[in-house]
């Protein structure tokens, strides 16, 4: 495969970036400028016409979409989560959308509340989106302490582990106080990252992108 990830560090292409650096997929950077309007000139707009990061190029076209993405490398490479015949594809499917859908969008209207509630009501958007984070996550420990899957466990790298690690490393960076997460409230999922970042993969990108030795469990250090 010829891989072309549009990047930039600490963005949501980072998940994508520790999924390929995980499977060894040879790949090429494409930095985006961010700041000098790349995200909207016409050349980018033909790989994600969105206009958002990550959007890799593949033989088979451009993609782009988090969660799709991380699909179709599953599904390329039959690594880092169940298969289209395994009988823990439907589980894995549905919290794979989950944190798409649910958690990554809660994540955004913290970091962005004036998005889906204009400049004047910020701080309720900020609080509505703490506490559906915080329930969300929940429900993500539950079901760990309940199931112990091996599609997000810290015996078994995964897409999922990647990606809810990256929307961690920001819900606790980013949020100003008094919002934010406390990962020690949520064990399961903590011991999860916790492997997914001691990985040598993603030791490498943590180096490379200057994530921190500890990127997802204890961002900033």
């Amino acid at each position: 495969m010829t891989l072309t990830l549009h990047h930039a560090p600490d963005f949501a292409s980072t998940i994508v970036r520790f999924a390929l650096e995980e499977l060894e997929l040879p790949h090429t950077l494409a930095i985006v400028d961010i700041d000098g309007g790349a995200l909207a000139s016409p050349e980018y707009r033909k790989v994600n016409p969105v206009g958002l990061i990550p959007a890799l190029e593949t033989d088979d076209g451009p993609m782009f979409e988090t969660a799709a993405i991380l699909l179709w490398l599953v599904d390329r490479t039959g690594r880092l989560g169940p298969g289209p015949t395994d009988p823990d594809r439907g589980a894995f499917l549905s919290w794979l959308f989950f944190i798409s859908n649910a958690l990554h969008q809660a994540a955004l209207a913290m970091f962005y509340p004036h998005r889906p509630a204009g400049e004047a009501n910020t701080d309720a958007a900020r609080a509505a989106a703490q506490e559906q984070i915080t329930a969300r996550l929940g429900l993500i420990e539950a079901m760990l302490a309940a199931q112990s899957p091996r599609w997000l466990s810290p015996d078994h790298p995964g897409v999922l582990g990647y990606y809810i690690g990256v929307l961690v490393r920001w819900l606790i960076l980013l949020p100003p106080a008094p919002y934010g997460i406390r990962l020690d409230d949520f064990p399961h999922l903590k011991a999860v990252l916790a492997a997914h970042e001691a990985r040598p993969a993603a030791l490498r990108i943590a180096a490379s992108d200057g994530l921190g030795p500890t990127p997802f469990t204890n961002p900033g250090t």
